[in-house]
C-alpha cells in the first residue's frame, strides 16, 4: 500500500500515514508488521487510528530498516500485516500514563479513547534531553479536553523538570489515588515504573518491545520468560510483568536468537 502522508515529528522521527480498513479499527497497543521492499520487515506500534480507513505509525531512525522507513516518501509502497497483539484494556477513572520518546506512540491512541469517557489523566513524558521529545503537541491537544495534566521531565534539565519521569510518578502517587498506570518506553524505565506501581499497589499495563520475525507467535524470537511478546503481548499487565521481572530490562534475543544484555 502507498504512504499517503508523512508528518515530521523531529529531526529523527516521522509518522507515516496509510490507508487500511483493519488497521484503522485497531485497538490501542496493537502493532503491525511493516515490510520495506528490499530491506526488512519490522514491528511498529500503531500510533494513529483515524476516520476514512486511515492509520499510521511513528518511526525513529536507529537501524537499517527504521532508516529506510524514515526516508520513505509519499506514494512509496509498504507492506502491512496486522494488526496483531493484545491491546491495552482501557480503565476509566484516575489514570497515570508514563512514556518516553516514541514510547508515546501506542499511548496516545489510548489517551484519546480515555478522554472520550472523561477519564482524568496524569501524563508524565520523560527524556534525556530536549531532542528526544516527540508527539508532545499531540499529547497536549488530546489532554486539553478536560481536567488532565502533562508533566515533562528531562535528565539534563533542558526541557521541563530536571530529573526522571519515575521520580515525578512517585511523588504524585504519594499524594493522589490512581486507578491504573499505563507505560511504554525504554525497558529499564518500564521496570522502574512497575516497581513503583507495586510499591503503591497500583495495577499497571506496559507495552514491551522485542525483535519480531513472524509477529504471530511461531518463531519465538520475541520470547521473554514463557511469553511471546507478539502473541501474549505486547501489552503486559502486573501479573505477567511480575513473572518476567528477572528478565525485564536485562535480557533480550538478538536477530540470531542469542540472548544478549540490554544496553
Amino acid at each position: 500500500m502507498q504512504v499517503l502522508d508523512i508528518k515530521e515529528e523531529s529531526e529523527t522521527v516521522r509518522s507515516l500515514i496509510f490507508k487500511d480498513d483493519l488497521c484503522s479499527k485497531a485497538k490501542p497497543g496493537q502493532f503491525v508488521m511493516v515490510w520495506i521492499p528490499g530491506v526488512d520487515e519490522i514491528p511498529m506500534s500503531i500510533s494513529m487510528m483515524g476516520d476514512h480507513s486511515l492509520a499510521g505509525f511513528t518511526v525513529r531512525k536507529v537501524g537499517e530498516a527504521s532508516k529506510a522507513l524514515f526516508d520513505m516518501k509519499v506514494k512509496n509502497i509498504l507492506g502491512i500485516r496486522g494488526p496483531y497483539g493484545m491491546p491495552f484494556t482501557p480503565i476509566f477513572g484516575d489514570v497515570m500514563i508514563v512514556g518516553a520518546g516514541t514510547g508515546l506512540a501506542p499511548l496516545l491512541p489510548l489517551a484519546e479513547i480515555l478522554m472520550q469517557k472523561f477519564a482524568s489523566i496524569n501524563m508524565i513524558i520523560g527524556g534525556k534531553t530536549l531532542s528526544e521529545f516527540v508527539l508532545v503537541d499531540r499529547a497536549r491537544t488530546t489532554l486539553s479536553k478536560n481536567k488532565s495534566e502533562i508533566i515533562l521531565t528531562s535528565e539534563d534539565g533542558s526541557y521541563g523538570i530536571k530529573g526522571l519521569a519515575t521520580d515525578v510518578m512517585e511523588s504524585i502517587l504519594k499524594k493522589k489515588y490512581i486507578d491504573i498506570i499505563y507505560t511504554c518506553g525504554p525497558e529499564l524505565m518500564i521496570k522502574k515504573v512497575f516497581e513503583i506501581a507495586q510499591k503503591f499497589s497500583v495495577p499497571i499495563q506496559a507495552s514491551l518491545e522485542r525483535i519480531m520475525k513472524c509477529g504471530i507467535g511461531i518463531c519465538g524470537s520475541c520470547c521473554i520468560g514463557r511469553y511471546r511478546v507478539c502473541k501474549d503481548g505486547p501489552i503486559f499487565d502486573s501479573k505477567k510483568l511480575e513473572e518476567i521481572i528477572d528478565e525485564l530490562g536485562l535480557f533480550r534475543r538478538d536477530h540470531s536468537g542469542m540472548v544478549t544484555m540490554i544496553e
